[in-house]
């Protein structure tokens, strides 16, 4: 259970005044809070008090948080608005170097970067306009080499995205696609141009004619299209890359067009979780907001392996059929037995026509296989690939459409093998 921040409480507080610049702070880091949750918040302090620490500080959680992944960005909103000077020290250094226009090296930590722009929105304002002199020099400036604002937002992790950029990496998601190849089937089909004889077509049309062969009727392979399962990680060290995911694969469903013959979506932390039928909502928010009621694990632990063994067992032979295409979106952490995990891998990968494994630590240039669950799963999926940003899922279109794409598998199969 996470704990209350260790915060003195404010001294004198204007209980109405204080609690609604809190809800306002929160709503600006994307929390939906309105004027109901204020009057019940209110109404629930009158009743706790300020007596105890933790009784105020889970009262104002019971009321505003709803979700699991809102309780991080709540609890740094909390320390912040509630009087702690080192962490307002900290969230203004955060945002200082993004308006000077200097660069941080020091990455932020998940969610601070949304709690500084909420509560922080107006402290800082922008440097003033230079000094108009009568003779002003015209400048020109070569902007071949600058990056534009979506290229950047393109490239950046979305562990570290504010509010605002999270907003618009969800609309660049929902414009993406992820076209797929027809598959080729062993039964026939009419095809004027084909390349073999289809007599009992050719008989059959000559009985209108007297039995006179005018034509001989041809036939070629047919095409359908394969499914597309989708197996999400959606543990603790997890969730703000599975949110961004779950975006991209409710826009692959939703696409008309895309060749895909059906999109099945299941997460898993603790348990596993069909949320199929939830992504078919035309509205992303609305159907990642079921689907988070659905999932109770969201933000949990981890059990990789006994979540492929049920998935394996339930739904293996109801949704892999037909040369589906399997995504796994992990960080391969387990904390259970590597044994039982390689083999749930290994029937996953027998069962699939492409395993595809999506790992955000990817995106470190160091990173090795040193996790005993990494180094049980490499071996036992076709490609793997990073899904830190908004260009990594971009990437994986390449990887569909390429069989010999195989990402970093190669690279790190090597380092295993010494």
């Amino acid at each position: 259970m996470m704990q209350y921040p260790d915060l003195p409480l404010p001294e004198n507080p204007k209980l109405v005044e204080n609690l609604t610049h809190f809800a306002r702070a929160l709503r600006k880091a994307g929390l939906p809070v309105g004027p109901g949750r204020v009057m019940t918040a209110i109404e629930a302090v009158e009743v706790a008090g300020f007596t105890s620490k933790p009784d105020f500080y889970w009262t104002l959680h019971a009321v505003f948080v709803s979700r699991p992944e809102e309780r991080q960005v709540f609890n740094q909103i909390f320390r912040l608005f509630w009087r702690d000077p080192r962490y307002m020290e900290h969230m203004m250094a955060l945002l200082l170097p993004t308006v000077q226009g200097a660069q941080d090296d020091t990455p932020a930590a998940p969610g601070t970067k949304r709690a500084a722009q909420a509560l922080l929105d107006g402290v800082i304002e922008p440097p003033p306009p230079p000094p108009e002199d009568e003779e002003t020099t015209e400048i020109e400036i070569d902007s071949t080499q600058t990056a534009s604002t979506e290229e950047r937002l393109r490239r950046l992790d979305f562990e570290q995205m504010s509010a605002e950029e999270v907003a618009q990496a969800k609309r660049m998601l929902a414009r993406l696609s992820l076209p797929v190849k027809p598959l080729k089937t062993r039964r026939l089909s009419h095809d004027p141009t084909g390349q073999r004889a289809d007599w009992r077509r050719t008989l059959r049309a000559s009985i209108r004619t007297g039995g006179e062969i005018n034509a001989i009727a041809r036939r070629s392979p047919g095409t359908r299209w394969p499914a597309l399962v989708v197996l999400c990680d959606i543990s603790g060290s997890m969730s703000d890359y599975s949110r961004m995911v779950l975006h991209f694969v409710h826009a692959v469903a939703n696409r008309q067009g895309q060749g895909w013959a059906r999109v099945h979506a299941f997460t898993f932390g603790t348990r596993l979780t069909n949320i199929t039928r939830h992504l078919r909502a035309k509205d992303a928010d609305a159907a990642l907001n079921a689907a988070g009621h659905e999932a109770q694990d969201w933000q949990g632990g981890t059990r990789i392996g006994a979540c492929l063994h049920d998935f394996n067992r339930d739904w293996s032979r109801r949704v892999l059929g037909q040369g589906a295409v399997v995504l796994l979106i992990t960080d391969g952490l387990e904390r259970d037995d590597p044994a039982l995990l390689a083999h749930e891998m290994e029937r996953l990968h027998l069962s699939a026509k492409r395993l595809i494994w999506l790992n955000p630590l990817l995106r470190w240039d160091g990173f090795a296989p040193r996790a005993q669950g990494i180094r049980a799963m490499l071996p036992h999926v076709d490609t793997f690939r990073a899904s830190h940003s908004v260009e990594s899922l971009q990437a994986l279109a390449q990887a569909l459409s390429d069989p010999r794409d195989h990402g970093e598998k190669a690279r790190l199969m090597a380092l295993l093998a010494r």
